[in-house]
């Protein structure tokens, strides 16, 4: 057979300007809405109060982007079109420590080089505004106010196979309002309006963070979220957390910014997935406007030419500051939220002692949770909890014992009254609660409350599953946040890859806290020889490596704390009060303190809801009254 041809030897030269400038436009712009985001980013770091967006076919014809901000200075405006020419970076120190949107000095070299640009730009104190047009070189006087307006025509014309590449008008249009939109998300004090065919098709006003959250994401949203805000040292969380019931079927409303500047970012989804975890349902996506604020040195954001990636220097105590500030927002009861400005008690009642729990995973420090009981043996309260309830018919199964047993035996009082008995639940007075005085139990399975908002009604069974559950967190946290660890009789052993390997050698410490021990077997294999006590009976080589690839990207203690929060549930589950089961009024009373008092209350452990609030309006609906 005759040997293949070896292909022509081509000599190396040094590609044209103009197709440099082309094939990086390849990396920055992808469609219009990319040609907005870069122009959107210029305008702000000019200092703009005010911008605004026309837009003709989806931004494809045209886009113009308008700012009041600070200008470009005649002499400066060639400059800006040349490719890595920015005035906010001189240095590698600067670099390192950016602190505006834009800095890397080619968006509008790349976008000049597939479209048809011109500046028009004015700053204080200069006579009046310059026009440049990109593909001539032309600069000549024009009318304008301070502040600089960018136009693109015909984006991509140079390049017909990319506009080939864009969907419809309507598309474009939809990804160019979003990228509008996260921006008006990060800066509140900014105005923007959009404009599509001489149509004014969005505008957000200046205003507070709040207002600013309604005006984007819509009041609903914003009534059914949790205001987030937690400090750990350099790192600051704030912002808003949906409630789980607002979840959604799409990750569509998840916004993360750092500094202001919209990311995706994977430390950042798993540290808000992971908080949601214990209160979601299926494969739900929880609602979310979360803002990161950090040294600019200790992130890079130099990652990607779009500059919507970053990349963390200690990306664990990103993800753990993250994760608990979502966490602390959503462990409050809403219940308790909405209670009366006066407390949920009445004036001259004795409240319920403050217990400080222990740091663990759960609780935070300066965190206190106060649970419905005064209990100070846990381990007795739940062995109670699953003790048989007296004598049995013969034939019948035996059910778990009456809710006030299992919380430290005797009947669980209310609110009023103490741990000693005395008044009846039946007499208090409604609404002095935010679950409200039970009334009645249905089917066995749903308690109807009174409050001063209307009916309330509980699913007896989960609510009391998520009390359950979350006294056997607290009763098996350890003090030291360290797991017991179990020896394995044989240890198991597993090829692993060298990433694992150096991940297990690397991280110790880390893994004996977690109750792991994981050596080297040979080169090219690892050996468990050791798992937390909880997870004894569970898959060790599988549990070994969920850890070590969490541990190389994230914080592994995720990986053991589902594991042992599904065990946790599962006991609960079998320990919570039944459907079917008849309570007193005093024990459904009893059980409704709790959930006021419990964290996440509002959802079971499978993240189904516990309770569901009907107001008098709803009720009134129902029997046209008023009309």
């Amino acid at each position: 057979m005759n040997a293949p041809l070896a292909p022509p030897r081509r000599p190396i030269r040094e590609l044209p300007d103009e197709l440099i400038s082309q094939i990086a436009a390849g990396e920055v712009v992808e469609r219009p809405a990319s040609v907005v985001r870069e122009l959107v980013d210029n305008a702000l770091d000019a200092g703009a109060a005010q911008v605004t967006v026309r837009l003709l076919a989806g931004g494809v014809r045209l886009i113009s982007v308008e700012d009041d901000g600070a200008g470009i200075e005649r002499e400066q405006l060639p400059l800006a079109l040349r490719r890595h020419a920015t005035s906010k970076i001189g240095s590698l120190a600067d670099l390192e420590s950016v602190g505006t949107m834009g800095f890397r000095g080619e968006a509008l070299a790349a976008i000049a080089s597939v479209s048809e640009l011109s500046i028009l730009s004015r700053p204080a104190g200069q006579s009046s505004a310059f026009l440049l047009h990109a593909g001539s070189g032309e600069l000549r006087p024009a009318a304008r106010a301070t502040g600089t307006t960018v136009e693109v025509k015909e984006l991509f014309f140079s390049t017909p196979a990319r506009r080939k590449f864009l969907k419809t008008d309507a598309t474009e249009l939809a990804h160019c309002i979003e990228a509008v939109r996260r921006h008006a998300l990060a800066r509140p004090d900014v105005g923007f309006a959009i404009w599509h065919e001489g149509k004014l098709v969005e505008q957000w006003r200046p205003a507070t963070r709040e207002q600013r959250l309604a005006d984007v994401l819509g009041q609903e949203l914003l009534e059914q979220s949790v205001a987030v805000e937690y400090s750990a040292g350099p790192l600051r969380v704030w912002g808003r957390a949906g409630v789980p019931d607002a979840a959604r079927s799409r990750a569509d409303q998840q916004f993360a910014y750092v500094n202001g500047r919209f990311v995706r970012d994977k430390v950042l989804s798993h540290a808000a997935r992971s908080a949601y975890e214990d209160v979601l349902h299926g494969q739900r996506q929880p609602v979310y406007a979360i803002y990161l604020e950090i040294d600019p040195a200790r992130v890079d954001v130099n990652v990607h030419p779009t500059k919507i990636e970053v990349r963390f220097r200690d990306s664990r105590e990103v993800h753990q500051a993250v994760r608990h500030a979502l966490e602390n927002a959503l462990a409050a009861p809403r219940a308790a939220a909405a209670a009366p400005a006066q407390g949920s008690v009445l004036a001259g009642e004795p409240r319920l002692q403050e217990v400080a729990w222990p740091s663990s995973s759960w609780t935070q420090p300066g965190m206190s949770f106060r649970p419905a009981p005064v209990a100070a043996d846990w381990a007795r309260d739940l062995n109670a909890l699953w003790q048989p309830s007296g004598s049995l018919p013969p034939g019948q199964a035996q059910l778990p014992p009456p809710l006030g047993e299992g919380w430290g035996g005797g009947r669980p009082p209310h609110p009023g009254e103490g741990w000693g008995g005395g008044n009846s639940p039946a007499a208090l007075p409604a609404g002095d609660w935010p679950l409200g005085r039970a009334i009645a139990q249905l089917q066995g399975i749903y308690i109807l409350a009174e409050n001063r908002e209307g009916l309330v009604i509980v699913d007896m069974h989960a609510a009391h599953e998520r009390i359950v559950y979350e006294r056997l967190k607290h009763q098996f946290a350890d003090q030291r946040g360290a797991l017991a660890s179990q020896p394995l009789l044989i240890p198991a052993t597993f090829a692993a890859t060298p990433q694992e390997i150096a991940t297990a050698e690397g991280s110790g410490e880390t893994l004996a806290a977690l109750g792991l021990e994981i050596t080297p077997f040979s080169a090219r294999t690892l050996a468990v020889r050791a798992v937390p006590g909880s997870l004894a009976q569970g898959d060790a080589v599988e549990l070994a490596r969920a850890v070590l690839a969490e541990l190389a990207q994230h914080d592994a203690s995720t990986v053991v704390q589902r594991a042992r929060d599904e065990l946790l549930a599962t006991m609960a589950c079998h320990g919570a009060v039944r459907a079917n089961r008849q309570l007193t009024l005093e024990e459904m009373n009893a059980l409704l303190r709790q959930m006021e008092e419990t964290e996440r209350s509002d959802q079971c452990n499978h993240g189904r809801p516990t309770w569901r609030q009907i107001s008098l309006k709803d009720l009134d609906s129902l029997f046209l009254r008023g009309r």
